[in-house]
């Protein structure tokens, strides 16, 4: 029950983190313009991965795609390929987990496969999730510098008014469901663990003879196991046992003791 539970938290936890990150990626506030010591307020600026905004005081918005790729940062275009490949195995790794769920049967399949499944989609969870935490850091790392940059040359006189942009919304969806996606792919690897059948460590193995052995004793050569009783000597037709005398029952050495 603790597995199954387990398993289903870690389902919709890692299905909030993907929903996020597509919706983190989707959203045009990834930067918003810093407002603090602008002397024009009547427009707003704020940009996405995708376009850049404008916003009137009026109320009328106009976005602007970006027409170029080679012309965009070379970090900007890492943020974008680390967040497309976060969501691609977010979703593969829901598809695969509703599979590999425990309280739906599908045909004969066996509880090791199911096992394995859900270690996969688990793994899968984490690497989405760490690709959404390290685009939104690199993002956010850029917006720290630019800033800096433009309060310094701003203070130096160098250009009288310079935007400046700070964080977005964007960027704190994007750092929550990347959280999400990373615990909830933490609980479906902790799932697999009890979802693995026991079996015995040790395995009875069985060992054949690869010959036959020979016993050697004092008397008429015999090949035998080794195992078999001893035998009596055959007796002919017409034989008859003699009455033993006092001497029969002694032992006389025979030709084999002096060999």
């Amino acid at each position: 029950m603790s597995t199954t539970l387990c398993q289903v938290m870690g389902f919709l936890v890692s299905s909030l983190g993907v929903v996020g990150c597509i919706m983190s990626t989707a959203m045009d506030m990834w930067s918003t313009q810093d407002l603090y010591d602008n002397p024009v307020t009547a427009v707003f600026q704020y940009q996405g991965l995708w376009r850049s905004c404008v916003r009137q005081s009026s109320g009328f918005t106009e976005c602007r795609p970006y027409f170029t790729i080679l012309g965009l940062p070379a970090m900007f275009q890492a943020v974008r390929a680390l967040m497309i490949v976060g969501i691609v195995l977010g979703i593969l790794g829901l598809f695969v987990c509703i599979f590999a769920m425990k309280c739906i049967r599908i045909g004969t399949m066996e509880d090791s496969a199911k096992a394995n499944m859900t270690l996969t989609s688990g793994i899968m969870f984490i690497i989405a999730g760490l690709c959404a935490i390290t685009g939104v850091s690199v993002f956010a790392n850029m917006l720290v510098t630019n800033f800096w940059m433009s309060t310094t040359n701003m203070y130096q006189g160098m250009q009288n008014v310079q935007n400046r942009y700070t964080f977005g919304s964007a960027l704190f969806v994007g750092w929550v469901a990347g959280g999400l996606a990373l615990v909830g792919g933490i609980m479906m690897c902790l799932a697999c663990k009890g979802m693995v059948p026991e079996e015995s460590r040790y395995k009875a193995v069985s060992y054949n003879a690869s010959g036959r052995n020979i016993s050697y004793r004092t008397g008429p050569y015999k090949a035998g196991s080794g195992y078999e009783p001893e035998t009596k000597t055959r007796k002919g037709p017409g034989y008859e046992e003699a009455p033993r005398s006092e001497d029969a029952g002694r032992s006389y050495p025979s030709k084999y003791d002096y060999v």
